[in-house]
């Protein structure tokens, strides 16, 4: 279990071992780069607009010389930019110790990827999905490997619309935005238990920030949740950017970390403080829904881990 007290100087030396972190160019992507520099890993920055990564590469690179940092595009919404990005990674990596699904997008008119799936659900979900699966080899490769997927306390507001995934019938910007935060929670618990019966080393953890002053707040795209939770929630709520990225933090490099652990704040409603255990919805650790996702998410991602099967 995390301590009350623990906060990034607690990372341990991470010299050698490589990190890949999605979203890398903004908030808790952001800050997580910076401290896992800071503490000398190798860092692949997974982002959406390279020169963007590029400018954020050099400033971590300033405060951290010496760092080893790749620029790496993904548009996690498409597929066939995954696949692209882990096909490079393959050809020019041998291993990739921790990866970090961080990234995501929240609250946008409905709109669907160029594979047809409602955007959110596409990015926040599948194409860690798929990610993951793509990656598999790299990671069974390392010692001590480790996934970690960044799902939300709003996950416990939602249900997955199995009967409507693309919202055709009826669509909430922050609905599906929950639902993606199910999705996560979900995938993240039914990967470590898909691990844990093929005996696999590869550990799968879960975290969420709390409530953090990050740039989905103040990007999203509809004016109302611009208002509540950039405006206004921000300011008064919120935790620094620093403080949400704790949380991931622990889950990807403290030793105290666990397979199937929700790592989260430790304050009131788990919304600020330092990493503790966090609780995860009955959803999230139900197997019915547990299957069911899995079955979609590889229909739709074309995606499946063939490394995993139980061990005899």
């Amino acid at each position: 279990m995390p301590a009350d007290s623990w906060t990034a100087e607690r990372i341990p030396a991470l010299t050698d071992r490589t990190f890949v972190v999605t979203g890398a160019t903004s908030g808790l992507g952001l800050a997580t780069c910076r401290a896992l520099a800071a503490r000398g890993a190798r860092v692949v920055l997974a982002v959406r607009d390279e020169e963007k990564g590029r400018r954020v590469a050099a400033s971590i690179a300033a405060a951290s010389p010496g760092t080893y940092l790749e620029v790496r595009r993904i548009d996690l919404a498409d597929l066939e930019s995954v696949r692209d990005f882990a096909d490079r990674m393959r050809a020019e990596h041998r291993r990739v110790d921790v990866l970090i699904n961080n990234a995501g997008v929240m609250a946008p008119p409905r709109t669907l990827s160029p594979q047809g799936h409602e955007v959110q659900f596409a990015t926040n979900h599948l194409g860690h999905f798929a990610l993951t699966g793509l990656l598999l080899d790299l990671l069974h490769a390392s010692r001590d490997p480790r996934v970690v997927t960044v799902t939300s306390v709003n996950h416990r507001r939602a249900r997955l619309p199995f009967a409507d995934p693309t919202g055709a019938r009826g669509y909430s910007p922050m609905g599906f935005y929950n639902t993606s935060k199910l999705a996560n929670a979900i995938f993240g618990w039914e990967l470590h238990r898909r691990l844990s019966a093929a005996a696999s080393p590869l550990h799968s953890i879960l975290a969420h920030p709390g409530y953090t002053a990050t740039n989905l707040q103040t990007s999203a795209t509809t004016p109302i949740w611009r208002l509540l939770l950039g405006r206004i929630g921000n300011p008064l709520l919120a935790q620094p950017v620093d403080r949400g990225a704790w949380p991931q933090l622990f889950a990807a490099t403290d030793p105290a970390a666990r397979p199937g652990q929700l790592i989260a704040p430790g304050g009131l409603g788990e919304l600020r403080g330092h990493p503790a255990q966090g609780k995860l919805s009955a959803a999230a650790t139900d197997p019915d829904h547990g299957r069911r996702l899995w079955e979609l998410s590889e229909q739709a991602t074309g995606v499946q881990f063939s490394a995993l099967r139980p061990s005899s």
